[in-house]
């Protein structure tokens, strides 16, 4: 089985609730996604809500993979620059695999369809994304063409005394 990619899709209730549970699946499992488990769908709404208004006004665009059965298994936001000296590269942003999907090539599978949407915009040469050290990561991206690029140290508190260095990396896409 393989995952079905599709960059803007109408978001309708059913994808919503989708990505909704996927990311809560996905923190709950320890998953480096902004949140620290336990969480709720109601506790990510929000941060959701407020990834879904910057698709609809243009500023991002939506790449979700759905599994054989239909299911929101995957996403990832791609967030255009608004700064004119940086229109040339757009973030990563959420990027998610379900944990009862991980170690499947998923992941690679995500970042490769990542990469090709990128490639399909005008004028976009790169991909930056920023992820949370002491997941290994860093790694995971790197063997999928990212270069480290930056690392600020202890940047990311997860837990009062469990601080985690912020990583960006970078993938030129020619």
């Amino acid at each position: 089985m393989t995952l079905t990619f599709t960059l803007d899709p109408v978001i309708d209730p059913a994808l919503r609730d989708g990505i909704l549970s996927l990311w809560a699946d996905v923190s709950n499992a320890g998953g480096a996604v902004g949140f620290v488990p336990p969480v709720t769908p109601d506790d990510i709404r929000p941060a959701l809500i407020t990834q879904l208004t910057a698709v609809a006004d243009g500023g991002t665009r939506l790449l979700v993979g759905h599994d054989g059965a239909g299911e929101v298994a995957a996403t990832a936001f791609l967030t255009h620059n608004t700064h004119r000296l940086q229109l040339h590269w757009m973030w990563a942003y959420t990027v998610m695999v379900h944990p009862r999907h991980q170690g499947k090539g998923y992941g690679r599978d995500l970042m490769a369809a990542a990469a090709d949407a990128a490639r399909s915009l005008e004028g976009i040469d790169a991909i930056r994304l920023g992820c949370r050290g002491g997941h290994g990561l860093e790694h995971f991206y790197a063997s999928c063409g990212y270069k480290e690029v930056g690392r600020v140290p202890d940047a990311i508190r997860v837990a009062p005394g469990d601080d985690r260095d912020d990583i960006t990396m970078l993938l030129p896409l020619h």
